[in-house]
């Protein structure tokens, strides 16, 4: 019989792309003197994140108009990421406890014609576009052309991803669905490698073209176990909320829960919170990557987490004794940075429960799986090859 876990529920939270200053290795990454939450806190005059400054954010790194408070209601520290890599997938899977040393392919001047030309006969459908953009400025520029001809619009970003567009009336949900996975099944090969294909549909007329909350996310599955799978095995409740279990192509995942807001994910989470369940529940809060991120808008950015630390007042208080809660980003996307891609970062941790006496600062962490290995410890689950559990530093 094992013991009853410490936290029966444990909450985790990424802040996607939140990241705390550059890491030792940022040069490799052309990431020096990247700063995501810097930055964002200098464009806006000083960022108002008054929960997030009490849980001890400031302790971390100093961040302008977030105040260093006295005694900080969490444990806190930064992460570094140990695989090679600074995407979504590679950050998240190495939370629960893997680690990526050959990093995913990425395309930065589009994909070669061998994978269009196969796409264009597998599906019957012409594909246009094929270059790096903003999922909004190339329907702006495109979707006109796809309306008229049916072709599909296909894209790429910084990350390892192939993203394929299509207006819901011009081309079927079910059809666009199949349409990807057929590019999910030829980008495995090794000569292409991508991370995740992306279904982008969309509505409206041209002019006023608008993203519909059916995007789909085809990703690889995790080369090995994860803490989520060991959770599910043991019986434990594993709840994925927004597009956590895309990430992890469904493995681990019990209950998966969408979302098309970072409001939305957060309403998920209270209802979670509401929910009497022994186990994780895992939160991806996509907004601050994908709308403010990657296009560069370190204020709408700003407000953005401005909003999320709005809400965190009720997540605390509607948490239990005996729950714990888990804020962390998965990489860094400096929104004044060059270019837009993700930036090699530190990211933040903060350990809060109701129960905590002792809330100090932690060693700074190797990897992010420090996190997955404390949720493993927590409930007597295989622990995972890489990190090493905080849980007996919280008192």
């Amino acid at each position: 019989m094992k013991p009853t876990p410490r936290f029966k529920r444990i909450f985790v939270i990424v802040m996607d792309s939140v990241g705390i200053g550059e890491a030792p290795d940022a040069i490799k990454f052309g990431d020096v003197g990247s700063h995501t939450l810097r930055h964002i806190a200098e464009r806006m005059n000083g960022l108002h994140v008054p929960v997030l400054s009490k849980l001890g954010l400031s302790h971390i790194d100093q961040i302008p108009g977030v105040p260093r408070v006295e005694q900080p209601l969490a444990y806190f520290t930064k992460m570094q990421e140990a695989s090679n890599g600074k995407d979504t997938m590679t950050g998240h899977w190495e939370i629960m406890g893997l680690q990526i040393d050959i990093p995913f392919k990425v395309f930065p001047d589009g994909f070669p014609d061998e994978l269009m030309n196969e796409l264009e006969q597998r599906t019957g459908r012409k594909m246009i576009g094929n270059k790096p953009a903003s999922g909004t400025d190339i329907l702006d520029e495109l979707g006109q052309e796809h309306m008229n001809t049916g072709a599909l619009i296909v894209y790429t970003s910084a990350d390892s991803v192939i993203q394929i567009a299509a207006h819901e009336e011009v081309v079927p949900l079910d059809e666009l669905y199949q349409i990807c996975e057929i590019a999910r099944e030829i980008t495995l090969r090794e000569e292409y490698m991508l991370g995740r294909v992306i279904a982008r549909p969309f509505l409206g007329p041209p002019g006023n073209f608008k993203r519909t909350p059916n995007r789909h996310d085809y990703a690889l599955k995790p080369y090995g176990r994860t803490v989520m799978n060991e959770l599910k095995d043991a019986g434990f409740d594993v709840l994925a909320i927004g597009k956590i279990s895309d990430i992890y192509d469904g493995e681990g995942v019990t209950k998966s829960l969408r979302t098309v807001s970072n409001m939305d994910g957060m309403d998920k989470l209270m209802e979670t919170i509401q929910t009497d369940f022994t186990g994780l529940s895992f939160l991806n809060l996509v907004d601050f990557d994908a709308l403010y991120g990657h296009r560069r808008d370190p204020i709408g950015y700003g407000k953005a987490l401005e909003e999320f630390d709005n809400r965190l007042n009720e997540v605390l208080a509607c948490l239990r004794e005996d729950d714990l809660l888990v804020i962390t980003a998965d990489h860094g996307n400096d929104p004044i940075h060059a270019g837009t891609d993700h930036t090699r970062e530190y990211v933040p941790l903060l350990i809060y429960s109701k129960s905590f006496t002792g809330q100090r600062e932690l060693p700074v962490s190797k990897t992010f799986s420090d996190i997955g290995a404390t949720v493993a410890h927590n409930f007597d689950v295989t622990m995972p090859q890489f990190g090493q559990s905080l849980l007996q530093e919280l008192k």
